[in-house]
Order: C-alpha cells, then sequence, then structure tokens
C-alpha cells in the first residue's frame, strides 16, 4: 500500500487518513506523542470502515500549525501486520496541502527521523 504517495484529508485539528493502522508514533512539530490511549490529552483516534481519523487536541488548526515545508511524522504498522515485527514498522510523512488534501509519503529508512 504505501509503495507510492498516497492522499487524505485534514479539517482544522482533524486528519483523514485512507487507511486503519496502529500507531507507535506521532511527531508534531517538537511534540512526540505515544500515548494513544482513550484518555489521551494529545490525540484521539477514530477507525471508520477504511480511514482513519487523528484528532489532534492541542491543536486547533493544523494548517496554521505546520509550515508548507514541514511534516507531521508516523510511525505506524499496516492493519493485521505483526506490530513486534520491527520490519512492519512504517515511516510516514503527512504534508497539508492547499483545498484540505493530505500527501502521505513513505520515509525512506536513511533519512533522519526523531526517535
Amino acid at each position: 500500500m504505501f509503495d507510492k504517495n498516497l492522499e487524505g484529508l485534514y479539517y482544522g485539528n482533524r486528519l483523514i487518513l485512507p487507511f486503519q493502522c496502529s500507531f507507535l508514533k506521532v511527531v508534531v512539530n517538537r511534540d512526540i506523542i505515544t500515548d494513544f490511549s482513550p484518555k489521551s490529552k494529545h490525540l484521539s483516534i477514530s477507525k471508520e470502515g477504511n480511514f482513519t481519523n487523528l484528532y489532534f487536541h492541542e491543536y486547533e488548526n493544523l494548517k496554521e500549525t505546520i509550515s508548507e515545508f514541514e511534516a507531521i511524522k508516523l510511525v505506524i504498522v499496516e492493519k493485521g501486520k505483526n506490530v513486534f515485527d520491527f520490519s512492519n514498522h512504517i515511516k510516514l510523512a503527512v504534508y497539508l496541502e492547499d483545498k484540505h488534501k493530505l500527501r502521505i509519503e513513505k520515509i525512506d529508512d536513511d533519512i533522519l527521523f526523531i526517535e
């Protein structure tokens, strides 16, 4: 699924990703989010059909928070894959473009990623 760029949507503090997955890490600017429990103060996740909603509680408007040259970074595991197998961990960069569109790109392993 991640061998080509994907498109999603964003509205305000919400990202709509065109897939379901398990989240291991989300990086927004300098904030590293690893708590994905229902009581997380940073982020809520809602999975519906074949897509996933991410709601960022600490940001009212993501487009105003993220510059056009920066990305929200995700570490995920595809739905149904073994989360404990590191070869299944996928690093993604999510760029907020005009007209509420997201561009989702797989990040090469040799590119620096906040650990």
